[in-house]
């Protein structure tokens, strides 16, 4: 396994009132071995495509071939789509260094490449970046599982609009690859435009929602692109399911225990709110892929817990006084990176200065390594459940098997709340009110 999973800190013996007894976990464990016989049931019967991933690899040929496409003479390549379309990605192409602070990397992709995710709609972002972008040296990507979402179909429209205005209506396919769910150009909008302009076009699975797309061709072509092993991906995830499906009792699955602690939580201790708080830049936005994954799979029926994005240590000064001072109603999740010993080491001259000679000797590792340990026993000090998963390093396979842990917890948890987590019903409502209002103006 590429982690460690320790919900020590959830139970009375650690954190007294505020924890789980031992029965009480337990009987959370029997439903969770009813959810693994329901995920196996649906792995045996291929009716659930994610569960196919960590062994599937002739998908990705199309994957590379579109990818070397794209980056073929190009400084810029821009990637669209919204959701469940954008923020898998954008947690894989972080591993290689996209959105961590800092000067752009010297080796990889990303080296010589400038990759930007347009996850949101914004007149004036759109209008500023069409302006600003070189159209002969930038890509486009225009990702939507279902080929109507409007966000990414306007987007798709006004960039083919503007590489015409360029001159270069002759090689859009040169520019542009569109991925999306088989179909025809009746009933799919973007394999239309992909028909009217002859672009490429990747298909994706439509029995795998937006939210659980990430190991597909929707991670996997953005992974590609910043230089990342997309086998490697799936290889972690294969790690982490294969026990299930070997026959795995809940109490061997991590992911299972995980489900079974937060919902014996939920249901037991009033939580309601779950954070997720990793020490490590490049799963900033690993946290923001889980957010949506726990909210929008179960956020229905009036269940489910609200889903926070932090970071430390950032958040130790900021958001921790919340967690630790206000309502005890958070189950804090950090995913600690062994960083002891790692990054630049603070001179022995200082260890007589009566401010700095603590950190003398002392690497920035070292200090990160401590405080997520202290951020992690403080939280169970103070009576508050906080589970732990570490990781010695962080790659392709490490990041992998934390994916398919927090996918597979979700669908537990999902089944043992008696909810359908692969719906979004509410979010539909939105939708179809969008659509009449445009109609109307």
């Amino acid at each position: 396994m590429t982690y460690q999973h320790d919900i020590s800190r959830c139970m009375v013996a650690a954190i007294g009132a505020g924890g789980l007894k031992d029965d009480e976990l337990d009987a959370w464990l029997k439903k969770a071995d009813a959810a693994l016989t329901q995920i196996r049931k649906w792995h045996t019967d291929d009716n659930l495509p994610l569960l196919r991933l960590p062994g599937r690899r002739d998908d990705l040929a199309a994957c590379a071939e579109a990818c070397e496409l794209l980056t073929r003479g190009a400084s810029d390549i821009v990637l669209f789509g919204t959701g469940g379309s954008s923020l898998g990605g954008q947690a894989l192409a972080q591993l290689a260094g996209y959105r961590v602070p800092g000067p752009r990397p010297r080796s990889g992709a990303l080296s010589q490449l400038k990759v930007h995710f347009f996850d949101n709609l914004d007149a004036g972002t759109m209008d500023l970046a069409l302006r600003r972008f070189d159209p002969k040296t930038t890509r486009f990507v225009a990702i939507s599982k279902s080929g109507g979402t409007p966000e990414t179909i306007v987007q798709t429209v006004a960039v083919i609009e503007a590489l015409k205005q360029a001159g270069l209506d002759w090689n859009l396919r040169q520019h542009l690859v569109i991925l999306t769910a088989p179909g025809d150009a009746q009933s799919n909008a973007m394999r239309r435009l992909a028909e009217l302009h002859d672009l490429v076009v990747l298909d994706h699975d439509p029995d795998i929602g937006g939210r659980f797309s990430v190991l597909s061709n929707v991670g996997a072509l953005p992974a590609m692109i910043v230089g990342l092993d997309a086998r490697a991906f799936r290889a972690g995830a294969g790690d982490v399911l294969q026990p299930i499906v070997d026959g795995a009792a809940a109490v061997q699955a991590a992911p299972a225990v995980g489900a079974a602690t937060v919902h014996a939580l939920i249901e037991n201790r009033g939580i309601r709110a779950s954070i997720m708080m990793p020490y490590c830049d490049r799963l900033r936005l690993f946290s923001a892929w889980y957010q949506q994954l726990w909210a929008e799979s179960l956020g229905k029926q009036g269940k489910g817990t609200q889903p926070v994005a932090a970071a430390g240590p950032v958040d130790q000064h900021s958001q921790m006084q919340l967690f630790l001072d206000g309502p005890p109603d958070k189950l804090l999740n950090i995913i600690m990176l062994q960083t002891a010993g790692s990054g630049p080491q603070i001179p022995e001259s200082y260890r007589s200065d009566p401010l700095i000679g603590y950190l003398a000797g002392r690497t920035i590792g070292d200090l990160t390594d401590c405080q997520q340990r202290a951020t992690a026993e403080t939280y169970a000090g103070n009576g508050r459940p906080v589970r732990t998963l570490t990781i010695d390093r962080l790659d392709e396979r490490t990041m992998g098997g934390l994916l398919m842990h927090f996918m597979l917890e979700t669908i537990i948890v999902g089944l043992m709340m008696n909810i359908d987590p692969f719906d979004q019903p509410a979010v539909e409502q939105s939708k179809i009110l969008t659509r009449e209002y445009l109609a109307t103006m």
